[in-house]
């Protein structure tokens, strides 16, 4: 079976047909296949495009498998990891029938700390009576669970404040001075993943280890001789978060926390700890306070420009200095006080470096309703990334639904450094001309105008009230969901699920269950989400998804694109949102029984030239401007195609 021709066994004649009801052979799904396993065997560089519904996972797990060499396969998100190890990867395993070691792999906040459970539940020190009967269920669960992954005790909720406190990170973390070291659950996890043949990790986990072997440490993940990178679409976002540098009120505020932790159980007569913790926490809120109100990214010098938030700044630097003095006079007490100990020292090291500017690199804020993120960003994230590629010689496979603009990849390629790559698109199998209609509404205002979202819901209702509900509402910014949200409460006769109202999947999952609802949600609804069947039949964008012109790392790339002769707008701006709007669209047609409408909403798709091309790199379906053949599609679907007498 090794040297079995993947793309075989994805045909008619194949384990898969037999294995899975409704298997069908794909011409796409089979040239992928014999693309991965070339790259797998020439050693070379392969970036792929696979519309929804190719079955790329498959498509890169055959030839991986059947390879005979160490593969890693990174995804998205701890979701699609899952997803990948627990569903498809026991399938194809099963369609081989051979001996393959496999191994799942993720971030070590995924695992239970058994140390910090112990400590915690020790000082006894929890919010609430709620977190305390939580903290206990962990601690009955810890007795049963052979992998410590902390997605197995479904019972407690993924937002839930408790799993900061009983799993470690790369600042808490004690490593080998933990007493509970040989019995560590992710230093079992990490063993296991040094000996198996294929192991799925995710993008974060990736990267984290790259900057870690950068600076000198980690080596958590294998060297291995093929990485296939999924959701490869990404990588530019993340890849910059780690090849840069971050310190978050998340991060000082967990530091405080396990101070006064490691103060009650290894000096409890130490108050001057005590009032140092509580000035560390003082300082974090005071410099949130100074930053303004609101969520926003911006410059570094816009909010740190000004006489308050600098003050902040400094009264928060010296709070970490003295209470850096402190912990080094106690830290002999015992492994947690020298932990953070340790950790005041980086923070204050880190600190100072964020407040140093360098070429290459955008210095920003971001802040959040209770937090903020310190940020320092390299512009140029092509070098440092071929310098780590180049230290894991082998294939690297980077495959996504959308990564092309039209059937160029020259965008992501030249950001990415890849220029050495070979390059493959394939357009989704499923039927669009059939299943989908696209709708661009006559009469729509400039998206600046004041009255957009007013004029927007006035198009949404009949779409709405046509589909029964099933619909999506994905809006380009918080903003315009909590108007749109605001406006339609009350105002429709099904169920209204609004982001932010409760956890994604939990919002996904009712969804599912009512089939009738409507859900409003912004970038996080974009990709990843899968509703298949009647559930979902009408997805509205409210525009086209441009970033903000704001950003401070848009504009700091702007600058240097323009500087270099670049066009901003049409090397940079625009592909990201062609690519992103093509994220927006891939929700509504996820498989071959799928039927709906999409609309967008954005005037722009014709008043202006670029707007061709937005449409040429949507699937081939037709489109229509008139309403009443919109709705009309719900009724009868092939007749409304049918009548449309419109292309895209």
């Amino acid at each position: 079976m090794i040297d079995a021709d993947p793309a075989a066994l994805l045909g008619a004649d194949g384990p898969f047909t037999h294995l899975l009801d409704g298997f069908a052979p794909r011409h796409q799904q089979q040239e992928m296949a014999a693309a991965v396993a070339d790259a797998i065997d020439a050693g070379n560089t392969l970036v792929t495009e696979a519309g929804t519904g190719t079955g790329k996972t498959f498509a890169y797990l055959l030839p991986a498998l059947l390879s005979g060499k160490k593969v890693v396969v990174s995804t998205g998100t701890r979701h699609l990891q899952d997803q990948l190890y627990h569903r498809d990867l026991p399938l194809v395993r099963q369609a081989l029938d051979v001996p393959i070691r496999a191994a799942l792999l993720k971030g070590r906040t995924n695992y239970l700390c058994r140390y910090r459970l112990q400590q915690h539940l020790a000082a006894g020190r929890f919010r609430s009576r709620e977190q305390a009967a939580e903290a206990t269920a962990i601690r009955d669960w810890t007795g049963r669970t052979r992998a410590g992954d902390i997605a197995e005790l479904t019972g407690i909720s993924e937002e839930s404040r408790i799993w900061p406190l009983v799993t470690s990170n790369t600042d808490n973390c004690l490593g080998q001075e933990c007493p509970d070291y040989t019995d560590c659950f992710l230093v079992r996890a990490r063993r296991n993943a040094q000996a198996v043949d294929l192991l799925v990790v995710n993008h974060h986990l990736l990267f984290a280890d790259m900057a870690l072997r950068d600076s000198g440490f980690g080596e958590l993940l294998p060297d291995a001789e093929a990485w296939i990178i999924d959701e490869a679409h990404q990588v530019p976002e993340i890849a910059g978060r780690f090849f840069g540098d971050t310190l978050s009120a998340h991060q000082l505020l967990g530091l405080a926390r396990d101070t006064v932790a490691a103060q009650l159980t290894e000096a409890p007569d130490s108050a001057t700890l005590r009032d140092l913790t509580a000035g560390l926490e003082k300082g974090v809120a005071d410099l949130r306070l100074a930053l303004g109100k609101g969520e926003r990214r911006a410059a570094w010098s816009t909010l740190l420009g000004r006489s308050t938030a600098t003050d902040a700044l400094t009264a928060l630097h010296d709070g970490l200095e003295a209470l850096g003095s402190a912990l080094a006079a106690e830290a002999g007490r015992g492994k947690g006080l020298e932990s953070c100990a340790r950790r005041t020292a980086d923070c204050l090291s880190l600190l100072d470096q964020l407040g140093e500017e360098i070429d290459g690199a955008v210095r920003w804020v971001q802040t959040y309703n209770r937090g903020f993120v310190l940020n320092r960003t390299p512009l140029d994230i092509a070098e440092p990334l071929q310098q780590q590629m180049a230290r894991y010689p082998g294939a690297w496979i980077f495959t996504s639904a959308t990564l092309a603009v039209g059937d160029s990849f020259t965008h992501y390629t030249e950001r990415l450094g890849l220029d050495h790559a070979t390059t493959h698109r394939w357009e989704s199998p499923f039927d669009f001309s059939r299943q989908a209609l696209l709708y661009v509404p006559r009469r729509m205002p400039d998206p600046r105008d004041p009255e957009y979202g007013e004029r927007l819901l006035a198009v949404a209702r009949p779409l709405i009230e046509a589909s029964g509900g099933r619909c999506f509402l994905l809006f380009t910014s918080h903003r315009a969901l909590r108007d749109a949200a605001e406006r339609l409460d009350g105002a429709l006769d099904y169920p209204l699920l609004v982001q932010g109202d409760a956890p994604r999947a939990e919002l996904l999952e009712r969804f599912r269950a009512l089939g009738n609802a409507v859900l409003l949600g912004t970038s996080s609804f974009w990709e990843g989400v899968d509703v298949r069947g009647e559930a979902l039949s009408c997805v509205i964008i409210d525009k086209l998804p441009f970033a903000a012109p704001d950003d401070p790392v848009l504009q700091a790339r702007s600058d240097a694109l323009r500087a270099a002769g670049g066009n901003p707008f049409m090397d940079h701006h625009l592909p990201n949102a062609v690519i992103a709007l093509k994220q927006g669209v891939g929700r509504l047609i996820r498989d071959v029984d799928d039927h709906g409408v999409l609309a967008i909403c954005d005037p722009r798709l014709f008043s202006k030239s670029y707007g061709r091309r937005f449409l040429g790199s949507l699937p081939p379906m037709p489109v229509t401007r008139d309403e009443e053949k919109a709705i009309s599609f719900f009724a009868d679907v092939p007749g409304a195609l049918a009548d449309t007498g419109e292309t895209a």
